[in-house]
């Protein structure tokens, strides 16, 4: 079954969305470079390959459904923050953005009776739950950490280790 004309515009809105992420994660990651924040840095610079992964699983999706792929004019995204603390804080705001409209498209796929988009889409809605999660608790910690030196050296360090695995979609 061939994509919808609705389901099509959707899931290239979030191909753009995905791509956006990326972008605004790697301003955040130059940012956290310039705070001194190197693992922070890597932190957000693994979350910007993560997203690109997700925009290429949904671009192969379209494509695979025989759809067309249309790339549009990605926002600048903010660029400067006050700290780790304040990172985080629009981190987590902007993956309840995300969950929102990866929730969305699981609505138009139910109201299409696209059950093959249903399904595939059911990784993303798992991993936005993952998503949420983590930046809460790195947030947690870091409003914890944030008045002790030696706590922000061992959490920058911690966040530092993270490396990206490539995931599988779908």
């Amino acid at each position: 079954m061939a994509l919808s004309s609705k389901m099509e515009k959707a899931l290239n809105d979030q191909i753009n969305a995905e791509f956006y992420s990326a972008y605004l994660y790697l301003a955040m990651s130059c940012q956290a470079q310039d705070l001194k924040l190197k693992g922070i840095a890597n932190w957000f610079n693994i979350q910007y390959q993560e997203e690109i992964a997700h925009a290429m699983g949904l671009l192969k999706y379209v494509q695979d459904r025989g759809g067309r792929v249309t790339l549009s004019a990605i926002d600048g995204p903010r660029t400067q923050w006050e700290n780790a603390v304040e990172m985080f804080k629009n981190t987590c705001e902007h993956e309840a953005i995300v969950t929102g409209l990866i929730n969305n498209l699981v609505a138009l796929a139910t109201k299409e009776k696209d059950y093959a988009a249903i399904q595939f889409l059911n990784w993303y809605v798992n991993e936005q739950v993952e998503e949420e999660a983590t930046a809460d608790e790195i947030l947690g910690e870091l409003q914890l950490a944030q008045n002790s030196p030696g706590a922000m050296f061992m959490l920058d360090r911690e966040l530092g280790a993270r490396t990206f695995v490539a995931p599988t979609i779908g």
